[in-house]
Order: structure tokens, then C-alpha cells, then sequence
């Protein structure tokens, strides 16, 4: 049985590879329902819908039952739902079973960091960008697969069998190991909403921060191929190996993760990202050389890999409790409110290129990366009061 690190962070890796086995044959499952462009987009929505309305109840499960069971129950059920897309046979079908994979992921992304939450308190040892890193190399290698199926001439079905049957035998071999194997000892603290969690200043900005980083992030991946097609005038090869720079840039910094964070602090680690992510986009939007776009979305994807694993950690050292337990629900909120930015991001952005260009639109997720800096600095200093506030009055002094 794997050591409980290791065992999170191939939970990380699987989650990415289902997630990149059915994003890569999006094409394949839209000729099998005869979608068009439009219909296909709102059978889309279904996953990114599944994904925000179950994070809060997922965070409520693993309060309840721990973050292990949590995991299993997520990581099965995602495996039976993937081949459930390829029996899709019209554009409804395919959103309710997007739909379905899109909840089961969003159980299982929020049970994993939970689960990698308490990792990191075992160890006291700053890894979630590490364990995100398996999630971005999870889906570079489920792509991978889905490509290679494609070149094979594999129909989605069979693909997506031989997926469900792998990620199975990896369930097996690693939950045991997966931290989190209780929940709280009085389950009815678990069941309603938790107010003081929804009046702290810290988690509202902190999940501020998501949501525009989970802004930049989609708009990164959903845009930047077609960006360089229309505006800089490249090829649909060439455009499309941005989205293979900005996904491998990311995958690689989250691995230096805990170097860079123990230097520069988490507050000042996620600071510099959103001024590298800004400084990137920038460039590509406004330098109008084809080349320059590569190097543009490479530092986009170097300033956001830090986001979203560094927000998960703060979230749930908020929740800790003196027991060393805790956070799942502040890791819900957080998670809840990222998701929604995934959700509204795409049209956002292609709103705004419908009424001007994408040059515009990707200038305006620019300055959502701008404002991610004064947020940072508002978190922090929220933060900061409310460790005074509980301080004891009558701890003495450091010498």
C-alpha cells in the first residue's frame, strides 16, 4: 500500500486523466449526437454545471464521512459515468451525462484536497502545488491516450471502457491509503449551512482570487488557439500547440512549488503569479509579432500555476481546528466559487469578443489578472486580524 502522499497524489493524476480522456474526444462525441457549435455549448455547460452545484455538498460529505470514502464514492462513480458519454445518441444526453461526470469530479477534486490538506499538516510541508501538478500531468496523459485512441480508430466507447477499467484497478491499489478515513465525531455539526464560514472576510477573498484565476485559466486554455489563428494569423497547427505551452509550463512550475513558496510565503507567491500571468497575457495582446503569443501564454500558465493549489491550501489552514482537523468547509466555499468562475468565464470572454475583438476580450482577462494583486494584499491583512483576534490576551510576549 502506498505511503498517504504518494496515494494523493495519484488520486491527482487520475482525476486529471479522466478529465483529459473526455475533453480530448469532444470532437469524436459531438459528430456521434450531430451537435452543432451551439447545441454542443450548451451541452458543455452541463459538466461546468455539475461542477459548481456539487462542490458545497461534496465539502458537507467529507465533513461528514471523512475524505477518504468521499474519494472512493467520486473516483467509482467517475469511472462508470465516462462510458455512460460515449451511449449518448443526441445533444441532451450528452449534457446530462456531462452533467453527472462534471458532479462526480467536482466530489472528487474537493475530496482530494481535503485529503491533501491533511498531508500537508502530517508533514508541515507546503505540497499542493505538487499534487496539482499531478492533476495537469493527469491530463496531459489521458490527452495522450485519448490521441492515441483517435489515431487507432477507436470509437469513444471502447476508449472510454478501457479508461473506466484503469482507473478502477488505480482506486484499488491507493485509496486504503488516502488520509481522511473519519469524520467529525458529532455528525450533526456536518448537516446545514455554516454561517461563520460564510461571514469570514478572508474566505470571500480568498475565493475571490479563484474566481479570477479560474477566469484567466479558462480563458488561457479556451482562447489563446483561436486568438492566434484570427488576430496574429497563424496556422491551426501552430495555434494550437499554445494550449500545449501554456498546460506543460503550468504542469512543470507547480513541481517547484514548495521551493517557491517557502521563499517568497503564500501570500507573496500568489502576488508574483498574477503579475507574471498579467505581464504574459500583455504581451501577447499587445505585441502583434506571431511568436511573441507562445511566450505570452508560457508566462500565463507559469503565473496561474501557483492560483488555485496555493488558494486550497490558505482555505483549509483557515478551517484548521485545534485539534489539527478541519476545513472542509472552507475548502467547499472556495472551491464552489472558483468552479462558478470556470463557469462564467467562457462567455465573458466570448462576449466581449463578439462586441470587439479578442484582442479586447483578452486584454480584459488581463486586468482581472491585475486585480488579483490588491486582493492578495486584502486577504493577507484579513487574515492577519483574525489570528490577532483569537490570540490569547495573556500569551507573553516573544523576546
Amino acid at each position: 500500500m502506498p505511503a498517504p502522499r504518494l496515494a494523493v497524489f495519484i488520486v491527482f493524476v487520475f482525476n486529471g486523466a479522466v478529465f483529459g480522456s473526455w475533453a480530448a474526444r469532444v470532437p469524436a462525441l459531438a459528430a456521434q449526437v450531430g451537435a452543432s457549435a451551439g447545441t454542443l455549448g450548451l451541452a458543455l455547460l452541463g459538466a461546468s454545471t455539475g461542477l459548481a452545484l456539487t462542490a458545497p455538498f461534496a465539502a458537507r460529505a467529507c465533513a461528514a464521512f471523512g475524505a477518504r470514502r468521499v474519494v472512493l464514492a467520486s473516483g467509482v462513480a467517475s469511472a462508470f459515468v465516462l462510458p455512460v458519454l460515449a451511449l449518448a445518441a443526441s445533444p441532451v444526453q450528452l449534457g446530462l451525462a456531462l452533467f453527472l461526470l462534471g458532479s462526480s469530479i467536482a466530489a472528487l477534486d474537493v475530496s482530494m484536497n481535503i485529503a491533501a490538506v491533511s498531508v500537508i499538516r502530517e508533514l508541515d510541508r507546503p505540497l499542493m502545488p505538487q499534487f496539482h501538478a499531478g492533476f495537469s500531468f493527469g491530463g496531459l496523459l489521458g490527452s495522450l491516450g485519448a490521441a492515441l485512441a483517435a489515431w487507432g480508430g477507436w470509437t469513444p466507447l471502447p476508449h472510454f471502457l478501457l479508461a473506466a477499467a484503469l482507473s478502477l484497478v488505480v482506486l484499488a491499489l491507493c485509496c486504503r491509503a488516502v488520509p481522511g478515513g473519519s469524520g467529525e465525531r458529532h455528525r450533526e455539526q456536518a448537516a446545514g449551512p455554516n454561517p461563520t464560514v460564510l461571514r469570514r472576510p478572508v474566505l470571500w477573498l480568498l475565493a475571490g482570487i479563484a474566481f479570477c484565476s479560474a477566469i484567466a485559466e479558462g480563458a488561457s486554455a479556451d482562447w489563446s488557439a483561436l486568438f492566434l489563428v484570427r488576430e496574429r494569423g497563424m496556422g491551426e497547427a501552430a495555434a494550437a500547440a499554445a494550449y500545449a505551452v501554456f498546460s506543460v509550463t503550468m504542469a512543470c512550475a507547480r513541481l517547484a512549488g514548495e521551493p517557491a513558496q517557502r521563499r517568497w510565503g503564500p501570500y507573496g507567491l500568489l502576488t508574483r503569479g498574477a503579475v507574471v500571468a498579467a505581464v504574459g497575457l500583455a504581451s501577447a495582446v499587445l505585441i502583434p509579432v506571431p511568436a511573441t503569443g507562445y511566450l505570452g501564454f508560457a508566462l500565463a500558465g507559469l503565473g496561474l500555476a501557483f492560483a488555485f493549489p496555493v488558494i486550497m491550501d490558505l482555505a483549509g489552514d483557515a478551517g484548521r481546528r485545534a485539534d489539527g482537523t478541519g476545513g472542509e468547509r472552507e475548502l467547499g466555499l472556495v472551491t464552489t466559487v472558483a468552479y462558478t468562475g470556470f463557469l462564467a468565464g467562457p462567455p465573458i470572454v466570448g462576449g466581449l469578443a463578439q462586441l470587439s475583438s479578442l484582442t479586447a476580450s483578452l486584454g480584459f482577462v488581463t486586468c482581472v489578472c491585475v486585480l488579483i494583486v490588491p486582493t492578495v494584499w486584502f486577504a493577507a491583512r484579513s487574515r492577519r486580524r483574525e489570528l490577532a483576534a483569537t490570540r490569547p490576551e495573556s500569551a507573553p510576549a516573544r523576546p
